[in-house]
């Protein structure tokens, strides 16, 4: 995207019916589309790493996103608003890794208005009860 004139479609942050504060587009978005990048300290994944996302996990939440086998991004620590964008078993994102740039990508077209969400693909155990709808089985 570097050295285009491609403009990030406009989102906004605000209460979400399925947790805390969500993401929403301010306006439609087509598929395939770049919406936002997932900022955040890079950090190795090592000790460290893990203490902090132990961290996060106990208090509820998933601030920290595998890039590769080796760096993860801590959106707690220099992180934006796609920190907020809220997990779900039937999304309507995913993500695309460019380098150490974790790109969160409309997966269909996405109406003004609607909350953004992709699934967090959590590896390992998984321990947060999945709130994308109501009695939903599912843990991330």
């Amino acid at each position: 995207m570097k050295g285009t004139n491609t403009r990030l479609p406009r989102i906004a942050r605000r209460r979400s019916p399925i947790h805390g504060d969500g993401v929403f587009a301010a306006e439609p978005i087509a598929r395939h589309t770049r919406i936002i990048d997932y900022a955040g300290e890079l950090i190795r994944n090592d000790e460290e790493c893990e203490a902090r996302e132990g961290r996060y996990l106990a208090e509820g939440c998933i601030w920290v996103f595998r890039v590769n086998r080796v760096w993860s991004r801590d959106a707690n620590v220099g992180g934006n608003i796609a920190r907020f964008i809220n997990h779900s078993c039937t999304p309507n994102c995913g993500f695309e890794v460019a380098g150490k740039t974790i790109w969160i990508k409309a997966a269909r077209a996405i109406r003004r208005g609607e909350e953004l969400t992709y699934d967090y693909a959590i590896i390992g155990e998984r321990t947060i009860p999945c709130r994308c709808r109501p009695g939903c089985p599912n843990k991330i």
